[in-house]
C-alpha cells in the first residue's frame, strides 16, 4: 500500500513538472521593444509562427503524456481502494474471530458454572427429600418447594449460531 502511495506521488510530481514545462513553452516568446524596426518585428513575429509548429507538435506530446500519467494514477488509486476495502474486510474477520474466542470462553464458563450449579441444586433436592417428612410433622408444610421448574442455563451452538437455552434440573 505504501509503494502504492509513493508511485502515485511520484506521477502526480512528474505531472507537476511537466505542467510547468508546458506553462513555460506557452510563454508568447515575440520581444517587441519600442526600437525594434518594423523589419525586426516581423521578423520576430515570422520567427514564432515557424516555431509554433514544433511548439504546438511538443505542447500536444506534454498533454499526451500528462494523460497517460493520469490514467496511470486512476489505475493506482482503484488498485489502492479495492486493497483498502479487502485490508478493512479482513481486519474486520480478525475482529470477528477474536471477539468469538472471548464469547467461547464465556460460554463455556457458563456452561461450568450451569454444571456446578446443577449438582448444587441435585445436592439440596437430595437434602430436601431427607427433610421434607421430619419438615412436615414439625411444621406442616413443606421445606422447599419449586424444584420442577429448576433450570440453568446452557450455551449450545451448531456452529454458526449460538443459543442459550435453559436445562431443567
Amino acid at each position: 500500500m505504501e509503494q502504492t502511495q509513493a508511485e502515485i506521488a511520484a506521477l502526480n510530481s512528474q505531472i507537476q513538472v511537466l505542467l510547468e514545462e508546458r506553462a513555460a513553452l506557452t510563454i508568447n516568446n515575440v520581444i517587441s521593444g519600442e526600437n525594434d524596426s518594423p523589419q525586426a518585428m516581423v521578423e520576430a513575429y515570422r520567427r514564432q509562427a515557424r516555431e509554433n509548429a514544433q511548439l504546438s507538435v511538443e505542447l500536444q506530446g506534454i498533454d499526451a503524456a500528462i494523460a497517460a500519467l493520469e490514467a496511470q494514477i486512476k489505475q493506482k488509486q482503484g488498485k489502492l481502494v479495492r486493497w483498502q476495502g479487502e485490508s478493512k474486510q479482513l481486519i474486520q474477520q480478525q475482529q470477528l474471530e477474536e471477539a468469538k474466542e472471548v464469547a467461547q470462553v464465556h460460554a463455556q464458563r457458563i456452561n461450568q458454572l450451569a454444571s456446578e450449579l446443577a449438582a448444587e441444586v441435585r445436592f439440596l433436592k437430595a437434602c430436601a427429600n431427607q427433610l421434607s417428612p421430619m419438615y412436615w410433622q414439625i411444621y406442616y408444610k413443606p421445606f422447599i418447594t419449586g424444584f420442577k421448574t429448576i433450570s440453568v442455563p446452557y450455551v449450545r451452538s451448531d456452529g454458526e449460531v449460538w443459543t442459550i437455552v435453559n436445562r431443567i434440573v
